[in-house]
């Protein structure tokens, strides 16, 4: 019996040709295997662009289907230690390749190596540079030492838009006899926020309740509130109806069982997209600058409940 694989790695790109996005990346990707030489590279961007899938798609260009040969993969939250560099790494590295030029070695999420491990790694990149590319992959490329920056070609990844979603969320549903309606499809890309592989698995997950796909199953396995439920938060706490704001709170933490930070996160995103005529620019200003430090209250472990409402409470001192 075939096991069925999770959407995201069924569908993944297998090739360049086949990475959704990142036109420019990927062009010039392209030009490497033509050219059959690469520097060393650093991917940078959000999750779920296009980031593993082009380090994967370029080492089976260079190498052909057999291409796990020449192609180490590691994820850096799992091994991040110096020793990591010392022994996988460089055992790896100082071989030569098979049947070709050079072996690539691709390291996820290479942000969260610790600092001794990225100092050893520098050298490493240096010292095996004839048998060896590196491709690091990261969400932010701050948090890569300057010396590692500089040894690298950058290529800095986007957010998908729109379009570029809704253009693969169709394909995947017609194989897999999938419908959904265009508010559902626009509720997928408003969750997603350009992730791929979070749009790919919400389908999924909501595929699996009916496979007609409806806007309220897709906010509702998303745990995420409707624009219109945050925006009417907002607007009764703005114009000063504390209560009224708090019971819609109560509603999108026990009804949808979103977290603090998931609650916050959208009420920033709908206060930006809300029009002068509602709020205007000067308390959006305030608003912001109020929004960030309760954000950093609850990633520090505040109480989320307390801090939500007090939140709130906050927003009632813009009110004309």
């Amino acid at each position: 019996m075939a096991i069925e694989l999770p959407w995201i790695e069924k569908y993944r790109p297998k090739y360049l040709k086949e990475v959704i996005g990142q036109k420019d990346t990927m062009a010039r990707l392209k030009s490497y295997v033509k050219s059959r030489n690469c520097p060393h590279m650093m991917f940078s961007g959000p999750a779920g662009v296009g980031k593993t899938s082009a380090a994967v798609a370029l080492a089976r260009e260079f190498f052909g289907d057999d291409y796990e040969r020449n192609f180490l993969e590691l994820n850096a939250s799992d091994e991040r230690g110096i020793d990591v560099v010392r022994n996988t790494i460089k055992d790896f590295a100082r071989t030569l390749a098979f049947n070709a030029e050079f072996k690539i070695i691709f390291l996820d999420e290479s942000d969260a190596l610790t600092s001794d491990a990225q100092q050893a790694l520098r050298r490493t990149m240096e010292k095996y540079t004839k048998t060896c590319r590196f491709v690091l992959s990261c969400n932010y490329s701050s948090r890569i030492i300057e010396p590692i920056q500089s040894r690298c070609v950058v290529f800095r990844y986007k957010p998908l838009s729109s379009k570029e979603i809704e253009a693969r969320l169709d394909e995947i549903a017609k194989l897999e006899n999938v419908t959904f309606d265009k508010k559902a499809l626009e509720a997928i890309i408003y969750v997603s926020s350009g992730d791929m592989r979070k749009a790919v698995n919400v389908l999924q997950a909501t595929s699996s309740l009916e496979k007609n796909v409806t806007e309220e199953n897709v906010f509702n396995v998303s745990s995420r509130a409707r624009p219109a439920e945050i925006k009417e938060m907002i607007s009764f706490a703005f114009k000063g109806d504390f209560l009224e704001a708090r019971k819609r709170l109560d509603s999108l933490m026990y009804e949808y069982g979103m977290s603090g930070e998931d609650v916050i996160m959208q009420m920033f995103r709908e206060l930006m997209a809300m029009p002068e005529e509602e709020i205007d620019s000067k308390a959006k200003i305030g608003l912001v600058d109020v929004i960030g430090e309760y954000n950093f209250r609850l990633v520090e472990g505040a109480n989320e409940r307390i801090q939500l409402e007090a939140l709130l409470a906050q927003f009632m001192k813009f009110k004309k």
